[in-house]
């Protein structure tokens, strides 16, 4: 195991950044929890900015009309760093001249390049945040792009992790972090060895600061939420959620990758490989326990309760009423890989294959396209996918009342389903 330096790392999301007040108190929290010794602060698009970002990248591909959208998003960034007593103008000309150049870039670009300019676009949300956190902190901004090196994967580049472990310990010396102000630096984002952008997935902030923690040797990472912490379930989904203490990193890694919100799928294991814990904090109230994320073990766990909507059900029946064989199944993955879409949930019978994905229609369109010829597909859509990790007979109960199961699966501690939503 590597030495672990005293270098905190904090990651703020959108929720936290979404307007002066809020930035104003990330602003105390970094002064009274942060300092003195090293901080890394890691920051998202403020507020609902990705999306805001998505819908001008579409508007500029289809060759409409845009400059009110735009006009907005200037105007709001520019309001949040007035009301913070920063130069506006000063501070994000630049960016949003580069900002409006890439979408005269996307403009008409063939469907297979608009991936590459999803990335060139969406990535200056977190370019502005970070401009602006970081005047307001007096701090030293960080353009992580060539840092953070991905090969050409757009939406969700691949890390080059030798070539960006030497990029950041270069750029990051200890030295100069304990002595120096705290850096502000972008999560979400990459660049490739030509220069261009990538980004590692949406909400891959988290990820961002456990790449940061590996390579720099961190002594902890604290992602800094609007929950208490780690929760057994959304509380926006249901209202008697349970925090858990402390949780193992096997545990979390699960519950990432079936669906929970809180945690990026991707952050957990470079953060066990070096034993660097994880802590979910609440930024309404920074002084509260929290969840630590690290290497423990506790007995049995209030049951998870996990939602994913807008899914799809695929099913695959040979046209020849043949068995299902491990050939089929080659084939099957070997088109879902290439189209890029993700497996929930699995389940074959002796003629049929039946998948449950997240509701992608341009990439589902590319699935069916390559494999109709050889296979008879049914789909639904409008789907919802649970997932009760450490299940007990009261949580299956709860859940599975009053709705038609179209396909299930159990297993010693996880039991899923696919029901339509609502």
């Amino acid at each position: 195991m590597h030495e672990l330096s005293q270098l905190k790392v904090y990651k703020f999301g959108g929720a936290s950044v979404k307007d002066a007040a809020a930035i104003r108190n990330l602003g105390r929290i970094v002064a009274e929890h942060g300092r003195p010794g090293p901080l890394v602060v890691v920051v998202s698009a403020m507020g609902k900015t990705t999306n805001a970002l998505e819908a001008l990248l579409q508007l500029a591909h289809t060759g409409q009309p845009y400059a009110t959208e735009l006009g907005a998003l200037s105007s709001f960034h520019a309001a949040v760093a007035t009301e913070l007593g920063l130069p506006a103008a000063e501070l994000l000309r630049e960016l949003l001249g580069e900002l409006e150049s890439r979408l005269v870039a996307a403009a008409n670009v063939a469907p297979s390049g608009l991936d590459q300019h999803y990335d060139q676009v969406v990535s200056f949300g977190e370019l502005l945040a970070t401009r602006i956190v970081a005047a307001f902190l007096r701090a030293r901004w960080l353009d992580c792009r060539p840092l953070i090196r991905t090969d050409e994967t757009w939406r969700e580049g691949r890390l080059d992790w030798s070539a960006t472990e030497a990029a950041l310990q270069a750029a990051l010396p200890l030295a100069e972090l304990t002595q120096g102000p705290p850096v502000v630096t972008q999560g979400f984002i990459g660049g490739t060895a030509g220069g261009l952008t990538t980004t590692l997935g949406r909400e891959g902030s988290d990820f961002t600061a456990a790449i940061l923690a590996y390579c720099l040797g961190a002594e902890s990472v604290t992602i800094w939420k609007d929950v208490a912490g780690l929760l057994n379930a959304d509380p926006k989904i249901f209202p008697d959620t349970v925090r858990y203490p402390e949780i193992s990193y096997q545990e979390t890694i699960e519950m990432a990758y079936y669906g929970a919100s809180v945690i990026h799928p991707k952050t957990i294991k470079p953060l066990a490989v070096r034993g660097i814990p994880l802590l979910v904090k609440s930024f309404l109230a920074p002084t509260a326990e929290g969840t630590r994320i690290h290497d423990c073990r506790h007995g049995l766990l209030v049951p998870a309760l996990i939602r994913k909507t807008d899914q799809c059900l695929v099913s695959f029946e040979s046209k020849e009423l043949d068995f299902i064989s491990e050939e089929n199944l080659e084939v099957i993955f070997g088109v879902l890989a290439q189209v890029r879409l993700k497996i929930r949930l699995m389940q074959n019978s002796a003629i049929s294959f039946s998948v449950c994905l997240d509701f992608l229609p341009d990439r589902l369109e590319q699935l069916l396209a390559r494999l109709r010829g050889q296979f008879t597909i049914h789909y639904n859509t409008g789907l919802e996918l649970y997932t009760i990790k450490n299940y007990d007979t009261a949580s299956l109960q709860r859940l599975t009342a009053g709705r038609e199961l179209l396909l299930e699966q159990r297993t010693r501690q996880t039991f899923q389903f696919v029901c339509r939503a609502g």
